[in-house]
């Protein structure tokens, strides 16, 4: 049974973008295949959420290859774009240098609930666990619609 959402989506406009694309390159090192997050939506470093969103083309590099005839995003991938957008979020929440990178440091209870198809937008939930000044734990939700599609507990290490 998944768990509650993190955050009620119908209090967020999700057509609008807080902090676009370019802004979150200014601080994620990660670039061509691995821009996994398109933009944020709320972004409240005082506050316990970040939601971001990626959305999913006909064209993303993997639509070919991952089920041909059925593209369907890659779960990893959904649980890449959630760290991410943590990292973006733990970046100015402990006012790090720009220079330093942050790398996967694990997940925990993750499952996956649904599927993720060409012309959805990811919605991505991450709520702040633990922070330090070398760590951080998000607990994390991936919404297409009003569907869950993925939930895990992510964490981050600077490295």
């Amino acid at each position: 049974m998944a768990s509650s959402p993190l955050v009620d989506l119908n209090d967020y406009d999700l057509t609008k973008t807080a902090v676009n694309k370019a802004a979150v390159l200014d601080v994620l090192s990660q670039r061509g295949r691995f821009e996994m997050v398109d933009g944020l939506i709320h972004f409240d470093p005082e506050g316990e959420y970040v939601i971001g969103y990626k959305d999913i083309k006909s064209d993303d590099w993997w639509c070919d290859d991952h089920i041909p005839g059925r593209p369907l995003f890659p779960r990893v991938l959904m649980v890449e774009a959630a760290a991410q957008m943590c990292t973006y979020d733990f970046m100015h929440r402990s006012h790090a240098a720009s220079d330093r990178f942050v790398g996967f440091g694990g997940m925990n209870n993750t499952r996956f609930r649904g599927t993720v198809i060409p012309g959805s937008r990811l919605i991505i939930v991450g709520k702040l666990a633990r922070i330090r000044s070398r760590m951080f734990t998000y607990y994390t939700q991936g919404f297409v619609e009003d569907r869950m599609v993925f939930e895990s507990e992510i964490m981050g290490v600077v490295v």
